[in-house]
């Protein structure tokens, strides 16, 4: 008995992702208050905190922060806005900032300036004194919302029955849930980011026939075709379909299953793109993430993790041109590090992950001042037997890189 076929459900994060696309203005912080007027959830905040000014901000969470010293480590992904990375102690991409927690031995408190499935990561991955904090808890994915819980386990009982228990092996990328991790760690899976996924991939193979892999669709595709794996030996499960829209007999044929899941935010870059910005620098390189579509990533002239991105760009050398495909407070800081060399997004609408953008300094202020009062805002906790089945899974990805 198959799973039925389900009406078509779009995540809200995904509708929301265009909330704060702008073509007219930078991206300099605005007090909160005005900001609250982009059409996305935000969580409550005392009102205090709403009028304050970058300035402002800035002057307080440097005292919060010292007053707080060593009870207190802030991780930042590079995604987030400068007034909010600039306190990070670590700055990183998802893999680096896992690998970061997974060795934070004293810090009684660690605040992600992340989304949400990083501070899920960070606690399961940090000890259990320590408190995990995601500075607004509305901060998700909407590539994390694509594959739910539900979802992924009708699919994962509908391959066990063509193919039988251990008939599949399942990776999923970091931008999941924990409990899509722990399904993973269930089932002799595995995690992956883009900075791994060729040597997941080549594990994943070691250890079976076939490969599940969740939720982002572009990086499985460009993955399995940089290890020879042609388009034919791959399908597509949509989740609203009768067995994701195969049959019996195309799951049995395939190599790879691929979750019909995306980046909102690097599923707006395209060829025409590339092609105009060569158009206007000839010597151009573009420099994209695996995330992107197939064809943008074959167009590209280099592709990979955010990472493999900033190290390209930072040891090129100067008078050298980037015209790159990966969120835009990455590449406006990679412009503002690097002016020796002219560096842009290939897209001109400056459009920032939506739910990366949610980490506004005020809201940074609010959890850290809070905790001096000795009042936790926004403890991220992933239950215990969730938890070790994700941990199982995420130290076999950190086993082998």
């Amino acid at each position: 008995m198959f799973t039925k076929q389900k009406p078509t459900t779009i995540p809200i994060t995904e509708i929301e992702q265009s909330a704060f696309c702008r073509t007219d203005e930078t991206l300099d912080v605005k007090p909160l208050a005005e900001e609250f007027s982009a059409s996305v959830r935000w969580q409550g905040i005392p009102s205090e905190y709403l009028h304050m000014d970058g300035k402002e901000l800035t002057a307080r969470i440097r005292n919060a922060r010292n007053l707080l010293g060593d009870r207190l480590t802030i991780l930042g992904h590079h995604y987030q806005r400068e007034e909010v990375i600039q306190f990070a102690d670590v700055r990183g991409d998802s893999f680096k900032l896992a690998q970061y927690a997974a060795s934070l031995p004293y810090a009684e408190f660690i605040v992600f300036c992340g989304v949400h499935f990083m501070a899920e990561t960070a606690d399961i991955l940090s000890n259990a004194n320590q408190k995990v904090i995601l500075p607004n808890i509305t901060a998700g994915c909407s590539m994390a919302d694509m594959a739910s819980t539900e979802d992924v386990i009708d699919c994962w009982n509908d391959l066990e029955n063509i193919l039988g228990q251990g008939g599949i092996v399942p990776i999923t990328y970091m931008n999941s849930t924990a409990d899509i991790k722990a399904l993973c760690g269930r089932n002799n899976g595995i995690v992956c980011t883009s900075s791994n996924a060729t040597k997941v991939m080549e594990w994943a193979f070691q250890k079976g026939e076939r490969v599940l892999f969740l939720p982002d669709q572009h990086l499985g595709r460009n993955t399995a075709l940089k290890l020879g794996i042609a388009l034919e030996d791959m399908v597509v499960w949509n989740p609203f379909k009768n067995l994701g829209g195969n049959t019996e007999d195309s799951i049995k044929n395939a190599k790879i299953i691929l979750w019909q899941g995306h980046c909102s935010v690097h599923t707006r870059f395209n060829v025409n793109q590339i092609n105009k910005a060569r158009e206007k620098y000839p010597d151009v390189n573009i420099l994209v993430h695996p995330e992107c579509t197939m064809d943008v990533v074959q167009a590209a002239d280099y592709n990979g993790s955010t990472e493999y991105i900033i190290k390209t760009v930072t040891e090129s050398p100067p008078g050298s041109k980037w015209g790159i495909g990966t969120e835009i407070s990455l590449v406006s800081r990679l412009a503002k590090e690097n002016p020796d060399k002219l560096i842009f997004c290939i897209d001109s609408v400056v459009c920032p992950c939506s739910t990366m953008y949610r980490i506004h300094p005020a809201y940074l202020l609010w959890v850290i001042e809070e905790l001096i009062n000795d009042n936790i805002i926004n403890q991220v906790l992933v239950n215990d037997d969730t938890a070790e089945q994700s941990h199982i899974a995420l130290e076999r990805m950190l086993s082998i890189v």
